[in-house]
């Protein structure tokens, strides 16, 4: 684990590929409908001051704490599994190797005999075509 995080590639996972924020990917004119060349060039630079301003206020006001929360939260369900689910499967798979034992002595003493005499007593049924 680093220090500190990568500054340039901070997606390294594609974890939010499906975010689509540029220009191009909101706003588009179909042929036949442009608006003036000058309109389209400060829409475009207004757009991307607005949401580069806006997202740069909402993360310098934010960002440090939902850090802190989704860390929180992260660090709450790894302590769940370390101390609790995992230790919890565990008493539950050693529970359960040993009621298949049990059960399992149970049917065949009950249920093999049971299947046995069944099986010599159809063994004995012939069929013919006539």
């Amino acid at each position: 684990m680093a220090d500190c995080p990568d500054l340039e590639q901070r997606d390294p996972q594609n974890l939010n590929n499906h975010v689509k924020v540029a220009f191009e990917d909101a706003l588009g004119e179909p042929e036949g409908a442009h608006s003036i060349d000058c309109v389209w060039r400060n829409s475009y630079k207004c757009f991307n001051c607005g949401k580069n301003c806006c997202y740069k206020f909402l993360t310098t006001l934010c960002g440090i704490f939902i850090a802190l929360y989704w860390g929180c939260e992260f660090a709450m369900i790894t302590f769940q599994h370390v101390w609790c689910f995992t230790p919890s499967l565990r008493v539950l798979a050693i529970m359960m190797g040993c009621c298949q034992k049990f059960y399992g002595t149970i049917v065949a003493c009950c249920l093999a005999p049971l299947c046995e005499t069944c099986g010599l007593f159809f063994s004995k049924i012939s069929v013919t075509n006539a």
